[in-house]
């Protein structure tokens, strides 16, 4: 998860200090002039642009905390490998898995924001990002938000965490969308499932994706739907990413689409239930989950929601 975006400016101090011993670790480093900046954006891990005199990198330093968030460090790195290959991802130079520490190269170009979207054709780039990764090879991991809220759910309730009112009052509206998905399944390709505006980076030719903390092979709907909730999409934008993405409308991807972002929202939530209990960043976890679970909320009880129940199991 990134707030705005592990490539964008850097702070005017240091929250973490990067030592030069962990550098020295690494090839491309060592024994080389180098000039070290840290970069905002990172809710799980602290990111550091190193620059030497040949090219310039990012070294993400991650949090040990982050399993409990069903983060698998070495599952991003081997699908940040894959989704470097595939064209959209950073190329990934080094992994030191006993430091938590990943390298990977610094994509120069504007980060978006949530106004990008608005901007003329870059809901066709987005599109066309999204099914460069979903196209090329499969993730060593799956991701699929059902389980994971789940698992989010019975660690906060174990641990005492906050929990908003009348959460576990729409499990069985949550049982409902699992069902209608399972209607018409949808093979799984691999995904970001994590896509905020600030892991879009615009390189002058395509836009490129990064951050593969959650990713794994999932629903595509998944992806734009989370994109839509991600990056405070309107419900036409929406649509127009999801037709763009499979080159006509088609109602029950629309509808499937804005069902797996009204899903991620609703188990985003708990993950930033643990991440306010757990994390050592400081970030305002507890308003910022808050914001996603009163649009479920609205969603849950809203008058589209039973028609999004019916769409999502149409033959088109």
């Amino acid at each position: 998860m990134t707030a705005s975006g592990p490539q964008g400016t850097a702070t005017d101090g240091f929250a973490r200090v990067l030592p030069e011993t962990l550098l020295d670790k690494v090839e491309v480093f060592r024994g080389r002039e180098r000039s070290i900046a840290e970069l905002t954006g990172g809710l799980t891990n602290w990111n550091f642009k190193v620059t030497t005199t040949d090219a310039s990198y990012v070294v993400r330093v991650s949090s040990r905390e982050s399993a409990v968030l069903s983060v698998n460090r070495d599952n991003e790195y081997r699908n940040s490998v894959i989704a470097a290959s595939s064209g959209v991802g950073a190329p990934v130079v080094a992994y030191l898995p006993e430091d938590s520490v990943m390298v990977i190269g610094f994509i120069d170009g504007p980060t978006f924001t949530d106004r990008s979207f608005g901007q003329p054709g870059n809901v066709e780039r987005v599109a066309r990002a999204c099914r460069r990764l979903h196209d090329g090879p499969r993730f060593v991991n799956d991701f699929d938000m059902f389980e994971i809220q789940l698992g989010y759910l019975r660690l906060v309730r174990e641990r005492g965490y906050r929990l908003p009112a009348d959460y576990l009052g729409f499990e069985g509206d949550a049982d409902r969308i699992r069902g209608a998905l399972a209607v018409r399944r949808e093979p799984t390709v691999a995904c970001n499932n994590d896509l905020l505006a600030g892991n879009f980076i615009d390189d002058g030719d395509q836009v490129r994706l990064i951050d593969y903390e959650y990713s794994g092979n999932n629903d595509a709907c998944f992806e734009l739907g989370n994109i839509w909730s991600e990056c405070h999409l309107t419900d036409d934008q929406l649509e127009h990413l999801v037709t763009s993405y499979y080159g006509h409308r088609l109602v029950n991807k629309v509808a499937r689409a804005r069902l797996q972002g009204l899903m991620s929202m609703y188990g985003w939530t708990l993950w930033a239930s643990i991440q306010e209990a757990t994390s050592e960043i400081e970030f305002e976890f507890w308003p910022w989950g808050l914001e996603k679970y009163e649009r479920a909320v609205e969603m849950f009880r809203g008058p589209h929601f039973d028609h999004l129940i019916a769409d999502v199991q149409r033959a088109d």
